[in-house]
């Protein structure tokens, strides 16, 4: 069943910014349970306790928008901090470095660090200019996801793979496409925001789908609207929820039960997103069938 959202939902302050800031936590609860594996695996020494404690104090400082903006500023050092006391660590326990569960965890950790930067950058820039618009490279932009789900596939300890060429997907692979284009070529002007937003709902669609699935994403700029359209094949949601899935922390009857990194902010970030930007959603499922989620978003120029 196709509905268009047209919820009123409020925010309290302190849930607007843990809405704004849902995915940067999750990065965060990654790098510190990576973290305690590789102290577990060392021996529970508690070399890696000022990296762990410093993940949980980056979460508590994040609660108004000037220190999200402080934190966010000085996650370089921090990021810097965290991959010395890596270093540190392998050299005191040189017989992990050839063990293969502390090798995943340290390469996971390289991984997600990586986007825990871009995503601060982002950050800093979408709260020191809220509204403003900018051009993004559409080969970047692709590569950004395709960098995500590097770091999803390396999280998940080889349970299941991403594929792009549905011919080589198996049982256990996830298949997706992506496309992007832009009436401007090899470029799209569109809020810091939004590239934020299409992250999550892909992410959610994978989260929501069992390995074997597909997830579709496509994003198109004709010069007046910017449409943007994920669709998967994964659990769906019950008819009578459909508007409630972008109530902040909402999570729908059939999946309450599993275990995720997120949550339920998701689809509440990308509606209020899009009405900020007087734009328009629709959400198209059906309960063990899949979702379509489809964000119509007119261009500043319109």
């Amino acid at each position: 069943m196709k509905v268009e959202i047209e919820r009123d939902v409020k925010l309290s302050p302190e849930e607007s910014v843990i809405m704004e800031l849902h995915s940067f936590y999750n990065i965060i609860n990654i790098i510190s349970g990576e973290l305690q594996i590789l102290e577990m695996l060392a021996g529970e020494n508690g070399d890696l306790k000022e990296c762990v404690d410093l993940c949980f104090s980056i979460k508590r400082g994040m609660r108004n928008k000037s220190s999200v903006l402080e934190q966010s500023k000085a996650m370089e050092g921090n990021i810097h901090f965290i991959r010395n006391s890596l270093q540190e660590f392998f050299r005191k326990h040189p017989g992990l470095e050839n063990e293969p569960d502390a090798l995943e965890s340290r390469t996971n950790l390289d991984s997600v660090m990586n986007i825990l930067k871009v995503r601060a950058d982002e950050i800093v820039t979408r709260l020191e200019t809220p509204d403003r618009w900018e051009d993004h490279d559409l080969s970047r932009l692709l590569q950004n996801f395709l960098d995500v789900f590097t770091a999803i596939e390396k999280n998940s300890k080889g349970r299941y793979r991403f594929v792009y060429n549905l011919a080589r997907q198996g049982p256990g692979d996830y298949f997706i496409h992506l496309n992007f284009e832009s009436f401007q070529g090899e470029r799209i002007n569109m809020p810091p925001v939004f590239q934020d937003v299409m992250r999550d709902l892909v992410a959610n669609a994978r989260k929501y789908t069992d390995p074997g699935g597909k997830v579709l994403a496509g994003l198109y700029d004709d010069g007046k609207v910017i449409y943007f359209t994920v669709e998967d094949s994964g659990c769906g949601i019950p008819e009578s929820e459909l508007q409630r899935v972008v109530d902040f922390g909402f999570r729908g009857s059939n999946v309450r039960e599993k275990r995720t990194m997120g949550g339920g902010f998701g689809l509440t970030k990308a509606y209020m997103m899009t009405r900020r930007y007087g734009g328009r959603m629709w959400v198209d499922s059906e309960e063990g069938h899949g979702t379509r989620i489809t964000i119509y978003l007119p261009r500043a120029e319109a």
